[in-house]
């Protein structure tokens, strides 16, 4: 103790060594002496490594090579080559790598060493230190999957879609290969959203994802772009010329069929069994666009066009064909067209097929432009259904065909009036009585209205579809099935549901006199209706030949080309009062007066 006290530069040295071991042995990080060679031997290391790693000093220091072992396979040769670059330069190291705890789980580390150089310049020792950033890592791994990928279905997010077009679009030009956008929409999702809530949705969306991912190879890329909307990658793609198409086209239709199958099972939500289907837009590089967001616009052009002319099917987009301003000035055209109601009904003949007697119409809405341009239906329906403008739609339908009933009324008329309500309007919680208050209001039966639905509208959500119907019929108004065939309903739905017209969809119609196939299918509708009780309407009669096979089979009701086109209104009074025949009319008591 006294010759401490004789020296105080001595006992100052050891108290700062002590320290400095302290802050070294006991610090958040480790501290290492490496010698100059390439595997990093270690001269000295700080006790927390056995902390990081699991492995002690001595073991550290009996085995130069434990090092470059422990380090990860993707990391390895990289941190491996930025050692050899210290040596080399004197420089410092500095990189984030990955090693191995001794008991084989996975350490993030950051590295940090300066070389200390002798009297010659050359390097001498390595001093460093090693922090745990595992955390950090797990943090920022986490944020990156988030930017890259939907929370909901796990599928990649669109900004990970995006960079992958553009690669495969890169690889594409240099490789003369073709790539191909899939833009996949879920029709009528937002009903099933208002009918089901928001949980069921969701689990909807991930079914669909699942089903997705099912019907696409390994190589394919599906991502979620937002809302019901999906993109699918498909890279590439051969361009081998096969006559009026090439190979690249038939890998995407392919792949477009293979979605269409894949909804075609029903899916569960909660206790509710239900169906869904979706509209394919597709676009190729380079035959349809040069880069990604024209293939992705043009995707989806496409398929807006699939869902207008035929819902769950397919539409394959050609340069020029499809314009996202274009689009923009159709919308701008409906809104204006709604504000403005520039829309007129026309009516097509329901037809006694075995007296030719006209029974009643179905009105038909049609959008009539300032120069007199006439729109169909299929042209802008689902597009008002898409901006929320269909209820607008339905209301002046249901007033003005309340007029027109007044009208013929005056005229000694009669006749039972058929109207479509679009998906969007059947599920409106106010519907029977919005309906049922312009009919009476204005003096009619309502017997004498029909109200049509489609059969996959119904399905969407069976038990509420029951109740829908149930008060509509509750209320006087009689219910028809559209469509019926192309949907999904089951014998004991379609049962407990207070339908009064089965209408047979016109593609099982057309032809059934020459087809066995078509023929048994709607002998089978026509008995199922007679069974429950309903009347048949066969859609779409066009030829002499299909009107025979149907009387002999039963069917009672009829419309299509055969009798009359929808026609205005004043033409139906010409047609009821005998002043005209409908075209294919059987005999002159086919204009007979609807009584």
């Amino acid at each position: 103790m006294g010759a401490l006290l004789r020296d105080p530069d001595e006992r100052s040295r050891h108290d700062g060594e002590d320290r400095f071991r302290s802050m070294v042995e006991h610090g958040p990080a480790v501290s290492y002496i490496d010698g100059p060679d390439e595997h990093a031997s270690t001269v000295y290391i700080s006790p927390q490594v056995e902390g990081l790693l699991g492995y002690t000093p001595g073991e550290w220091y009996h085995e130069p090579s434990l090092w470059p072992r422990l380090l990860h396979p993707e990391d390895r040769s990289r941190a491996i080559a930025e050692n050899k670059r210290h040596i080399a330069t004197g420089e410092p190291f500095r990189m984030d790598y990955r090693m191995f705890h001794k008991d084989g789980h996975v350490v993030w580390i950051h590295d940090e060493a300066t070389m200390a150089l002798d009297e010659r310049g050359l390097p001498r020792l390595s001093y460093g230190v090693m922090m745990d950033i595992s955390e950090r890592k797990a943090g920022e791994e986490s944020a990156v999957y988030r930017a890259y990928h939907d929370e909901l279905t796990g599928l990649p997010s669109r900004a990970m879609f995006e960079e992958l077009l553009e690669l495969s679009i890169a690889r594409a030009k240099r490789h003369d290969r073709s790539v191909a956008v899939l833009c996949v929409d879920i029709d009528d999702f937002s009903l099933v959203n208002d009918s089901l809530g928001h949980r069921h949705s969701d689990g909807l969306l991930r079914q669909v994802a699942d089903r997705l991912k099912d019907a696409t190879r390994e190589t394919d890329l599906v991502a979620r772009r937002g809302g019901d909307q999906f993109l699918m990658l498909l890279s590439d793609l051969d361009r081998e010329d096969m006559g009026e198409t090439d190979a690249a086209l038939v890998r995407a239709e392919a792949s477009a069929q293979r979605v269409k199958a894949a909804m075609s099972a029903p899916f569960e939500a909660g206790e509710t069994e239900l169906y869904l289907s979706v509209s394919v837009g597709i676009s190729l590089f380079s035959q349809d666009a040069e880069d990604g967001a024209s293939l992705q616009r043009n995707a989806e052009a496409a398929m807006y066009e699939s869902k207008r002319a035929e819902p769950g099917s397919y539409a394959i987009s050609s340069r020029g064909t499809f314009d996202s301003g274009a689009k923009l000035q159709f919308v701008t055209r409906l809104r204006k067209a709604v504000d403005a109601q520039r829309w007129t009904l026309y009516y097509q003949p329901v037809v006694e097929l075995d007296t030719g007697r006209m029974r009643g119409v179905e009105a038909l809405i049609r959008w009539i432009e300032p120069d007199g341009t006439m729109i169909p239906p299929n042209d802008f329906i689902p597009l008002a259904e898409e901006l929320g403008l269909i209820e607008l739609i339905g209301d002046w339908v249901v007033r003005e065909l309340v007029y027109q009933a007044q009208a013929w009324r005056g005229l000694g008329m009669r006749l039972e009036i058929g109207f479509n309500l679009s998906p969007r309007q059947f599920w409106q919680p106010d519907l029977a009585q919005r309906v049922i208050e312009r009919i009476v209001a204005g003096g009619i039966d309502p017997a004498q209205i029909v109200v049509e639905i489609t059969e996959s509208s119904a399905m969407i959500d069976p038990d509420r579809a029951q109740e829908i119907l149930w008060s509509l019929r509750r209320s006087g108004l009689r219910i028809a099935i559209d469509d019926f065939g192309t949907g999904y309903s089951s014998l004991s739905r379609l049962r407990e549901m207070p339908v009064d017209v089965l209408k047979i969809d016109r593609s099982f119609v057309a032809g059934a006199d020459g087809d066995p196939q078509a023929a048994s299918i709607v002998g089978a509708f026509l008995d199922l209706a007679r069974g429950l009780g309903m009347t048949t309407l066969a859609e779409g009669i066009e030829t002499s030949g299909e009107l025979g096979f149907l009387r002999e089979r039963g069917c009672e009701l009829g419309q299509g080309y055969l009798f009359a086109k929808p026609v205005p209104p004043e033409e139906i009074i010409a047609f009821a009062l005998g002043r005209a025949l409908m075209p294919g009319s059987v005999s002159t008591s086919a204009a007979a007066t609807a009584g």
